[in-house]
């Protein structure tokens, strides 16, 4: 007789998911309940204009002052949050990017999009100097993250992460597990845990020196747009399609959280980012808004609203001081 590997499969998962509930014995937000809430004030400090159209991705560098933006007019634009104003402003050929990276020593940036391919340029000018075009990717580049300056990570709709030697062009590890596109990166600064969220709705934890994922982490109904590390670094949150944002923890290799509005969700989320403490949480939405949530108490604190189109990045910076959002009215806003 042959056996039902599929149904013993399902078996398993299923065996797996109890177990994993039966040793979860509090939920944040009880053990959180006498906590008092977070009271928050936070208001719009810059509006930066310069992109003629759809803003899709943004990324601080280390300085906590600079900003590099990508936009669909071909664009990346470098600035300087404190005046608001234009430092580089960098021509490309593709008109499609969708991620855009500052490099740690605020050098370099990179950009890809649906040409396939990493650009990445010295700012040693006002229109920038391409330095590498890094070939490789059978899709669209979905995410791009530096290692260092010498090293990139970058993400594709080919379904492989693929880490590049900046300096020779050449790829140093190709990373293969998910069964759908990969759509976003998260490095922890220790620069070996590396995270993937995928249009097949899990985030993999990969082992960077190990060249492979060791954990998978399910629970979404949509496609994962974004993933950052918490900074206990061993925790991090995600915001999908389906209209939630979730908090996963890799010790015990579960979702500890779900922050959402109600069910069915009706608006998608597709950005994510978290205060330097990890307190608090931001949520961009198709719906033009940003949501703080509580992380503790697993609660929305209050709401951003400034944007006229879908807010498509966000991000804090290292210091937890300040967060900008992009959005597709072509303006990004810093907030504090």
């Amino acid at each position: 007789m042959v056996p039902d590997l599929e149904a013993e499969a399902a078996s398993l998962k299923q065996q797996i998911v109890d177990a994993r509930r039966n040793v979860c014995d509090a939920k944040i937000y009880e053990l959180a309940a006498e906590l008092e809430s977070v009271k928050l004030s936070i208001k719009v400090r810059k509006t930066l204009r310069g992109h003629l159209t759809k803003v899709y991705a943004l990324d601080w560098s280390l300085d906590n002052r600079h900003l590099v933006s990508a936009s669909q007019d071909s664009r990346l634009l470098v600035w300087d949050s404190y005046s608001g104003n234009k430092i580089n402003a960098i021509l490309l050929k593709c008109s499609w990017v969708m991620c855009c990276a500052f490099s740690p020593s605020g050098q370099l940036v990179a950009s890809g999009g649906l040409d396939n391919v990493c650009s990445v340029f010295t700012l040693s000018d006002r229109e920038g100097k391409l330095g590498k075009v890094l070939t490789g990717h059978d899709g669209y580049l979905s995410d791009c993250v530096f290692m260092s300056d010498k090293q990139i990570l970058t993400s594709s709709g080919d379904q492989s992460i693929l880490l590049w030697d900046i300096q020779t062009g050449q790829q140093i590890t190709s990373l293969k597990a998910h069964t759908g596109e990969v759509d976003c990166l998260a490095v922890h600064d220790d620069y070996n845990g590396l995270l993937s969220g995928s249009t097949d709705m899990t985030v993999k934890l990969w082992d960077m020196r190990a060249g492979m994922a060791n954990q998978t982490f399910p629970g979404h109904g949509g496609d994962i747009g974004s993933v950052k590390w918490m900074p206990n670094g061993t925790s991090f949150v995600t915001a999908s399609d389906d209209g939630s944002s979730r908090l996963f923890d890799i010790r015990s290799d579960q979702e500890l959280a779900c922050f959402a509005l109600q069910e069915p969700y009706q608006v998608g989320a597709t950005s994510v980012a978290c205060s330097a403490s990890g307190r608090i949480l931001f949520t961009g939405y198709d719906d033009f808004n940003v949501l703080i949530w509580d992380t503790l108490k697993c609660e929305q604190i209050s709401g951003l609203a400034g944007h006229d189109n879908r807010v498509s990045c966000l991000g804090v910076d290292k210091e937890g001081i300040a967060l900008c959002t992009g959005s597709w009215d072509s303006f990004l806003k810093t907030w504090n």
